[in-house]
Parts: C-alpha cells; sequence; structure tokens
C-alpha cells in the first residue's frame, strides 16, 4: 500500500509461497513411507532439501514487479534490447537507467553487470546477455548461458543481496529452446543455493503463462519436495547434469594434470625407474591426441553421419599439426638410430625407403616421436610414387611395432602417402612377421613386380610375389656360404 491508501502494483517477494510450500500436504501424508522406501534406491544427485526448497520461488508474472534486492534484465551486447523484459524494466525504471546503461560501456555474452533500480521496488537490475543458439555451436551456447546465472548470482552473493528475482534469460528472440535453457537455469541455481546457500534468502523464479508449464514440470527434478517426488524424478534427469557447479561438461575438453605422472598411488618404492614406469594413461585424453573440433565432432554425431569431404578436410588438418609439431621438434636422437633413410630409386625411378627393424628399439623410444620423424623425412618423399623395403633381419621381440602403432601411424598420414605407395618390400621374413604384416587397409599395388636394384639388397637373390597376402611382396634373403 503507498501512503495515500492505493494498493501498490509490486510484489513483496516475502509474501510469495516457496516452491517447498506447494508441497506441503504431499510431504507430510508420505513421508513415512518414503523414508522406508528410499533406504535401499538409489538416490538422485539433487537430493531432497526442505531448507533450500523454502529459498526457491516459482511466480507467474512481471519480474520488474518484485519487491527484491535486485532483478535481472536480459538483453543484448549493446543493453538496448528490446524485448518485453526489457522494455518492462525500462518504462518502471525510468529515464535514469538509460543513463547508468551507457556508462557500463555495453556486457558481453555470458557477463553480469549491475546498476541501480532507480524507481522499481528493487535497489538494483543486474543486467546479462544471453547467448543467441544455433544447434552446431550448443556446447557454445550451454557455456554461456550457464555463465550468465552463475555470474549473477555470484554478483548477488559479492554484493550480500539476500534476494534475487530471475527473468527467463534465453529471450525467445535469440532462438535457445525453452526446456534445455531451464534445465540449465535449475540446476545452476540449485548448485548455488547447495554451496552458498546461507547467503541469499529467496530466488525468484518470475515466469510467464506459456514458460510456467515448463518449470512446473522440470522444477521437481532438480529441487524435489519430498523423498518420494524424488525417487519419481531420477529416472527423466538429463544425462548431462554439469558438475559441481552445474557447468556443462565436455568431457573431451578436460585436461587431466598430474602432480608426478607415472609416480605409483601408494608410497612404495618403485623397484625399476624410467622404464618400469607405466605411462600408458599419459596423453589418452582427447586434448592430448590432438582431436578436431569437438563441437563438431558432437554436431556430427548428432546428424549420424559425416560426408566425404568433410571427413578428408578434418584429417589433413590434423596431418598438418603433426606436420608443424614434427618440424618444430628436436628429433636428432630417433635420426641417430638410422631406422629409415632413402637409399635410391628403382628401375622404374621410384624413390626407395629402406626400413631397418633391428634399428628400431621399440620399447626404448619415445614412439610418438618415432611416427614425427617418420612424417619429418617422408613428407617430401611421398609427394611422388614410392617404394618402403623393410629388413627384418636380425631383429628380436624388441624390435616389433605393435598393430596399435601401426594403426595409428595409416590414421593419421595424409592420403599422399598410401596414394604413392606402390610396393612394400619385406627382406628375410620370418613366421611371426607374415600374419602380422597383411593389412589389408593397404592401398593396392602396382600388378607388376618391382626388382631391386643391385645397390639396394646385394644379397637378394629370389623375389617372389605371393597372392595370398597381397598387397606385399616378399624377398627372401640368400647369404653366400
Amino acid at each position: 500500500m503507498d501512503p495515500l491508501g492505493a494498493p501498490s502494483q509490486f510484489v513483496d517477494v516475502d509474501t510469495l509461497p516457496s516452491w517447498g510450500d506447494s508441497c506441503e500436504d504431499e510431504v507430510t501424508a508420505s513421508d513415512t513411507a518414503a523414508e522406508t522406501f528410499q533406504k535401499d534406491a538409489i538416490r538422485s544427485p539433487f537430493l531432497y532439501n526442505k531448507d533450500i526448497n523454502g529459498k526457491v520461488v516459482l511466480w507467474k508474472g512481471d519480474v520488474a514487479l518484485l519487491n527484491c534486492t535486485a532483478i535481472v534484465n536480459t538483453s543484448n551486447e549493446s543493453l538496448t534490447d528490446k524485448n518485453p523484459v526489457s522494455e518492462s524494466v525500462f518504462m518502471l525504471a525510468g529515464p535514469d537507467l538509460k543513463e547508468d546503461l551507457q556508462k557500463l560501456k555495453g556486457c558481453r555474452t555470458g557477463e553480469a553487470k549491475l546498476t541501480k533500480g532507480f524507481h522499481l521496488a528493487a535497489r538494483f537490475i543486474i543486467h546479462t546477455v544471453g547467448p543467441k543458439y544455433k544447434s552446431r555451436y550448443r556446447t557454445a551456447a550451454e557455456s554461456s548461458l550457464y555463465s550468465c546465472y552463475r555470474n549473477v548470482l555470484q554478483l548477488a552473493k559479492e554484493q550480500s543481496m539476500s534476494s534475487v528475482g530471475f527473468c527467463v534469460i534465453n529471450s525467445a528472440k535469440r532462438g535457445y529452446p525453452l526446456e534445455d535453457a531451464t534445465h540449465i537455469a535449475l540446476r545452476t541455481v540449485r548448485r548455488f543455493l547447495e554451496i552458498h546457500g546461507e547467503t541469499i534468502e529467496k530466488v525468484v523464479f518470475a515466469v510467464s503463462e506459456l514458460e510456467e508449464a515448463t518449470y512446473q514440470k522440470l522444477l521437481p527434478l532438480y529441487f524435489p519436495r519430498s523423498l518420494r517426488e524424488e525417487s519419481r524424478s531420477l529416472p527423466y534427469l538429463p544425462a548431462d547434469i554439469g558438475n559441481a557447479d552445474g557447468e556443462p561438461v565436455v568431457p573431451e575438453r578436460q585436461i587431466r594434470i598430474s602432480e608426478k605422472p607415472g609416480a605409483p598411488e601408494d608410497d612404495q618404492e618403485e623397484e625399476d625407474e624410467g622404464l618400469g614406469v607405466d605411462l600408458s594413461f599419459i596423453g589418452s585424453h582427447a586434448f592430448a591426441r590432438m582431436e578436431g573440433d569437438i563441437d563438431k565432432q558432437r554436431r556430427l554425431i548428432l546428424q549420424g553421419q559425416l560426408s566425404e569431404a568433410a571427413l578428408q578436410k578434418q584429417h589433413q588438418r590434423n596431418y598438418n599439426r603433426w606436420l608443424c609439431q614434427a618440424r618444430s621438434e628436436d628429433l636428432s636422437d630417433i635420426a641417430s638410430l638410422k631406422a629409415l633413410y632413402q637409399t635410391g630409386v628403382d628401375h622404374c625411378g621410384r624413390t626407395v625407403m629402406v626400413v631397418v627393424g633391428r634399428n628400431i628399439p621399440v620399447t626404448l623410444i619415445d614412439m610418438d616421436k618415432a611416427l614425427l620423424y617418420f612424417i619429418h623425412v617422408m613428407d617430401h618423399i611421398a609427394v611422388k610414387e614410392y617404394v618402403l623395403v623393410y629388413f627384418h633381419t636380425l631383429t628380436s621381440e624388441y624390435n616389433h611395432l605393435d598393430s596399435d602403432f601401426l594403426k595409428k601411424l595409416y590414421d593419421v598420414v595424409d592420403v599422399k602417402y598410401k596414394r604413392n605407395l606402390k610396393a612394400v618390400y619385406f627382406v628375410h621374413p620370418t613366421f611371426r612377421s607374415k600374419p602380422k604384416t597383411h593389412v589389408p587397409s593397404l592401398q593396392p599395388l602396382s600388378s607388376a613386380l618391382v626388382h631391386h636394384s643391385a645397390s639396394l639388397a646385394p644379397s637378394t637373390a629370389l623375389v617372389h610375389h605371393s597372392a595370398s597376402l597381397a598387397p606385399c611382396v616378399w624377398v627372401a634373403e640368400h647369404r653366400a656360404v
């Protein structure tokens, strides 16, 4: 009531029923039975909490009419957006608000900025900018919308605000799906209240008639009003419920940092240092594997298909990253092994590259560096037709390349490697090498056999083609007695 006795258009948040009060009868009637039911049941990640429910209010009405410490205004980057929420806030706050906004010099997406409330019942207005939604940039939109809610709440905490009135930040103009946005809004507020609940007394969700049904549907998932409602809501929670703060999580973007990589978890001393340490878990995540654009990959997964052109373009980018790294790293230790070198040309004028198996101490070197060295040497060779000759003589189990490395090599190298590889020769193959070197995915070889040059393998006598093991050509080595 104003001093003259006329009813005020503003609504005091303390007079609004909390979310927990809307289910009082159900909680009282079923509490005992629900407790018994929940003993052996799986609990929701958003547990029933009467205190938190008491801080949350769902109210159908204009956020600008709330009498609370601060209300939230959703706008654009220049803070001049004309949407129903902003227009109502500007109309009720008066002309002084526009002058104050000019001092802020805009607001970036996901940020939150503060002004006075002027003629509003609320003391402050927190301005934020929601993201424009496009399905192919879904991850970025989720993160930005989370930042909006989180930064508003953080600002309220820093300014010691007791109550905050939220509008629906994702305006219809920006195209964000209402239900997806509501999940982010509710779980972000829930997680904040779990950690900083003592700093805020009321959080009001001011919604329109169109938005009310969605909030009514999803609020029980994040703010269950009884143990029974918690149990009923559990199956309807989305797969991604965010981290401890409610922030969307993309596993591929996580960077895992270990204080002592390779060190055992217990305090036992290692028997063998260096090579005895298991480092297999290091570099197993997407960041270390130098995977491509994660947002694009998620979109392609959703679409269920990847065009051939897009696949080739993505593969080329990945190879270029490897090539840049190969050109910048010091690979002298791998080069000193003399396991890969150019030896001349065959009678067709094709470059012949030799791989000496016994010079590859697989267990003693960094195989990623070996792959980088291979790319560094072969990049300019593979632009023309070439032949590979592998010498298996005098190798042991410590020189055998495993299938994982060969698969990685095949996946990484550029298409020119496969297109221009015309023959692969194995000199002195053992029984062990035959089944392992049959790689059907290699490019088919020319039907004409390539003869060895005398300068290539002077001790080589017999050359024959095994049709059953195509596309490889087997060469038997014979030594003079």
